[in-house]
């Protein structure tokens, strides 16, 4: 069975920055995309960001040009670097992981992200 372990969130402030990271084990699993969700109470979880094996991105419209997903060499690591942040990016965040050749997907436990005006 796959693992996620999330470490950093928190509180911000606007226009400030923070950093979230995921790693799942074991390493070799085979996981092919992984990426950041976030959920607000009341409403569906949403992607924010992910990052295919291959290092393709893809991001939401509304954090374009302020967020940005990246991997570690070893590849079983993801990052998200969210920057000038705005209240309206106070949610839980969610790391997924994607295995394609199991046609599986698995979440980590959730961090929360507030960000004060």
């Amino acid at each position: 069975q796959v693992q996620l372990v999330e470490s950093g969130g928190g509180l911000g402030e606007a226009g400030g920055s923070l950093r979230l990271s995921c790693t799942y084990s074991p390493r070799d699993f085979a996981i092919n995309i992984m990426g950041w969700y976030y959920q607000v109470p009341g409403k569906q979880r949403e992607l924010v960001a992910e990052i295919a094996d291959g290092g393709m991105t893809n991001y939401a419209d509304s954090v374009k040009g302020r967020f940005a997903i990246s991997g570690n060499n070893a590849k079983d690591t993801v990052y998200l670097e969210m920057n000038t942040l705005k209240p309206e990016d106070t949610g839980v965040y969610y790391c997924r992981a994607y295995s394609d050749f199991w046609k599986a997907e698995f979440w980590g436990q959730g961090t929360q992200v507030t960000v004060a005006s």
